[in-house]
């Protein structure tokens, strides 16, 4: 029988089928118990896929990771017998602290030396003399890891190190540094380094998939003493002396207490990713308290609190005087928005810094759906022309900011495993005033009175904010 005589009987059978995926489809969002506009968006946006929705929110949609959540607590608790009494909450402390400390598990502490690290040429200088003053251990975590001349330049660093008795053990995601092979991590096992994978592809994925929750951390820690994190990778792409047009970005270097939650960051996600929990005192030497408040904030969807998104908020509100926010992605949520919207409005000076040019066009585009209502509060909005922007900092008033690696998006809020450093010194916001000072100089103010863009192009952004929640 022709497919033209069949169609008339076929057509109720799949209204039928495609009712019964809408309705499997809305209760397994739903379930999650996501915000409403985050809910309806994903049932939208995969409404029109059928059977092809299920398996994209199957890989890639918010879950909340319950056993993940529950390996990690219990992380966590297998270090808590060998931890210094030093790594305990602490009651003495602002309400900004106290919020990041009730979020994350992780007190207030101090550096007795900060040092704020502009672009990835300095940033591997920085790394490189700290591993080769090394003489115990190592410690080292990164979302990017690349094969080339950055990469290799630090993988012999620690090829020697290792060679000569130093623990090294380097933590990678599995998808951020999925360009690794065996033939170059081949010559750090030789030397005794161990090497382990943050969510590895593996074959029960295809039940439990976490291919979505990326390890999106950079930490790296020398003998307990020195301890570095930030926003840039191992990578040419992100290592000016090689690249001319690479991203420019911001790391942090430290010495002091704040080390010791550096180090705690870490093994909780070593014993995560290889169920090895390192019982050895000599991972925390005795520290001196230091005159800097610092405050590492790690955050990740093993948490529901999501701490670095509160405390940025809660940061935003406590401000005076200035807040200065600079970000690679730029997909606020409502909290945020308004955040800055009133800071504007209380008479503040707010000022976004975006990249003009951005590796993800979605992104980008979402980014600038948001200008208008920002630039009515009295939000100040630009956008840095030479190269990529990667830098994601908060600077507010003259002695807090906020940096590391969470990004102020959706994403960093909620799916990946990201880590910030919450400081209180006019020494280095004066350093990041700085630096945003010299960024600016490089960028275009977007302006309220700016000509209205053609209409496709609006249309195009309207569109990416449908998907904001989703990015």
């Amino acid at each position: 029988m022709p497919l033209s005589e069949l169609w008339p009987e076929l057509t109720p059978w799949l209204a039928g089928v495609w009712i019964a995926y809408l309705m499997v489809l809305a209760g397994w969002i739903v379930l999650q118990k996501r915000e409403p506009i985050a809910t309806l968006s994903w049932i939208m946006s995969l409404a029109l896929l059928p059977v092809l929705g299920l398996l994209i929110y199957h890989f890639l949609g918010p879950q909340r990771i319950r056993r993940q959540r529950l390996r990690r607590s219990r992380a966590r608790a297998s270090l808590d017998d060998t931890l210094p009494s030093g790594l305990r909450a602490s009651e003495d402390c602002t309400t900004l602290a106290r919020l990041g400390q009730s979020s994350t598990g992780f007190a207030p502490s101090s550096a007795t030396r900060a040092d704020l690290l502009s672009g990835g040429g300095p940033t591997l200088d920085a790394l490189l003399e700290a591993i080769a003053g090394a003489s115990h251990h190592v410690h080292v975590e990164y979302y990017i890891f690349e094969p080339d001349q950055t990469g290799t330049a630090l993988r012999d660093a620690l090829v020697a190190k290792a060679k000569a008795g130093v623990r090294v053990r380097v933590l990678l995601d599995a998808l951020g540094s999925n360009r690794l092979r065996e033939v170059f991590l081949a010559p750090l096992r030789a030397a005794g380094a161990e090497v382990a994978w943050f969510h590895p592809a593996r074959l029960r994925w295809l039940w439990r998939p976490r291919v979505n929750l990326r390890n999106h951390r950079k930490v790296v820690v020398v003998d307990g003493r020195v301890g570095f994190t930030g926003g840039i990778n191992v990578t040419d792409d992100e290592n000016e002396r090689v690249r001319p047009d690479a991203f420019h970005d911001l790391h942090l270097r430290f010495e002091g207490e704040v080390v010791r939650w550096l180090q705690l960051a870490f093994l909780e996600d070593w014993n995560y990713a290889t169920g090895t929990a390192l019982r050895d005192a000599r991972l925390w030497p005795a520290v001196e308290p230091g005159h800097i408040l610092a405050q590492v904030l790690p955050a990740g969807p093993d948490s529901p609190w999501e701490a670095i998104h509160r405390v940025q908020v809660e940061a935003i509100h406590q401000a005076n005087r200035r807040v200065w926010l600079v970000t690679p992605y730029f997909v606020p949520g409502e909290a945020a928005r308004m955040a800055l919207a009133s800071a504007a409005l209380r008479g503040l000076d707010v000022r976004v810094i975006v990249p003009a040019r951005s590796d993800s066009i979605v992104v980008s585009a979402a980014a600038r759906s948001y200008y208008d209502e920002l630039l009515a509060a009295g939000v100040r909005v630009f956008e840095y022309v030479p190269r990529m922007l990667h830098t994601k900092a908060l600077l507010i008033d003259a002695d807090t900011l906020l940096a590391g690696s969470a990004n102020f998006d959706h994403r960093s809020f909620r799916l990946n495993f990201e880590l910030s450093v919450l400081l209180h010194d006019e020494g280095l916001a004066a350093a990041l005033e700085r630096q945003l000072l010299q960024d600016l100089e490089h960028c275009r103010e977007i302006r309220a009175d700016r000509p209205a863009a053609p209409f496709p192009r609006r249309l195009g952004q309207a569109c990416a904010r449908l998907f904001s929640p989703l990015l």
